[in-house]
C-alpha cells in the first residue's frame, strides 16, 4: 500500500519509523506548520532524514488542502496524533480512506486531552482506539481498541509515555496490517455513552485543599506534565507534579511535613505527598521539600 502519514511529534516520528520498516511505502509526510521560536517537529525531521516529502498546511478545510492531498494518490492515510478536524472530503481521498489513532477508550473521552480527563475523573482503564475518522469529533467507526490499566500513581506522563504511547505504535501498525488484508473493521460507536472534554487548562487545574485528598491527588497526577496543577504561595503560583496519598491529617492545604519523599498537605481529611515542584519565576522542576527550604515553608505553613 502507498501511505502517507498525518501527524507530529515524537508518536508521528514514531509511527513513521515502524511504518517504513514494514511491507508498504511510505510517500509522504503532513504536520503542523514551523513555529518561529519552537524546534523543528521530529516527524518533519525523521520525514526529510529518510527523503519524504513534507507538506504543512495550516488548514485541510481548502480546495487546495484538498488538491494536496489527492495529488499523492494514496491508498491509506494514517493520522498519528492530529488535532485539528479535517473535512470529509480529504478524510476520503485516499482509496482506502483514513485512520487515525485517539488516546482513550471511544465513545469516552472524546476530545484533545483525553488522557488527562480519565486521570482527573477517576477511571481505572483507559486506552487507545484506532478509528475511520469522520467530520465529528472522534466519531467514527472503531477498527480496534486496547485497554491498559490505571496505577494509583500513574500521571498523564507515565500514561502516555509508558503505555499508550508504546502501545500506539503497535496498534497503528496493527490496523495497517488489517486494512491491507481487506479485512479491518468499522464498528459503530455508542453515541449514547459518549463523553466530551475540551482542552485541560490552567484554569481546570488550581487545587481547592478543601476537596478530598483523592480528588486532589487525581487533580495533581491528571495534569502532569501539562497543564500543571497548581496552588499560590504568597500570591504567586506553584506548579505540583506527583503525588502520593496519605493518611495524615490538618487544615486545608497545611503543610504537614518534609521530607525526601516530598512535601505532605492536608486535603480534605487526609493529605498528599507532592513530589516536585515548579516556582512562578522559574523553568525548573526540583524536589518539593528543596523548593520549601527555599521559600521558608515549614510544617504548619499553609499554600492556596
Amino acid at each position: 500500500m502507498r501511505i502517507v502519514i498525518h501527524g507530529q511529534q515524537g508518536f508521528g516520528k514514531g509511527v513513521l519509523e515502524r511504518l517504513v520498516a514494514g511491507p508498504d511505502e511510505v510517500i509522504g509526510v503532513f504536520c503542523p506548520p514551523d513555529q518561529q521560536g519552537r524546534p523543528v517537529d521530529p516527524l518533519k525531521e525523521a520525514a526529510l532524514e529518510r527523503g519524504l516529502p513534507v507538506r504543512q498546511p495550516a488548514t485541510w478545510k481548502t480546495d487546495e488542502a484538498l488538491d494536496l492531498m489527492e495529488s499523492f494518490q494514496a491508498d491509506l492515510c494514517v493520522m498519528a496524533y492530529v488535532t485539528m478536524l479535517v473535512p470529509q472530503p480529504v478524510l476520503d481521498a485516499p482509496g482506502l480512506g483514513t485512520i487515525q489513532y485517539h488516546p482513550s477508550l471511544l465513545p469516552l473521552h472524546r476530545g484533545p486531552s483525553s488522557i488527562n480527563w480519565a486521570r482527573i475523573q477517576g477511571d481505572h482503564k483507559t486506552g487507545l482506539t484506532i478509528f475511520w475518522p469522520d467530520e465529528g469529533l472522534d466519531e467514527g467507526p472503531i477498527l480496534l481498541q486496547k485497554e491498559v490499566e490505571i496505577a494509583g500513581d500513574d500521571t498523564v506522563g507515565s500514561l502516555y509515555f509508558g503505555k499508550l504511547f508504546p502501545m500506539g505504535i503497535d496498534a497503528v501498525a496493527e490496523a495497517v496490517e488489517l486494512v491491507r488484508a481487506g479485512n479491518a473493521p468499522r464498528i459503530e460507536q455508542d453515541h449514547g455513552q459518549a463523553t466530551y472534554e475540551g482542552w485541560c487548562l490552567e484554569a481546570d487545574a488550581e487545587v481547592d485543599w478543601s476537596k478530598p485528598a483523592e480528588e486532589v491527588h487525581r487533580l495533581i497526577c491528571g495534569t502532569d506534565p501539562q497543564p500543571g496543577a497548581w496552588t499560590t504561595v504568597a500570591g504567586h503560583r506553584l506548579k505540583l507534579y506527583g503525588s502520593r496519598l496519605n493518611t495524615a491529617a490538618g487544615a486545608p492545604g497545611e503543610i504537614l511535613g518534609l521530607s525526601d519523599a516530598g512535601m505532605t498537605v492536608a486535603a480534605g481529611e487526609a493529605c498528599v505527598v507532592v513530589q516536585r515542584v515548579r516556582a512562578h519565576d522559574s523553568k525548573a522542576k526540583v524536589a518539593a521539600a528543596e523548593y520549601a527550604g527555599q521559600a521558608g515553608l515549614r510544617p504548619g505553613s499553609r499554600l492556596g
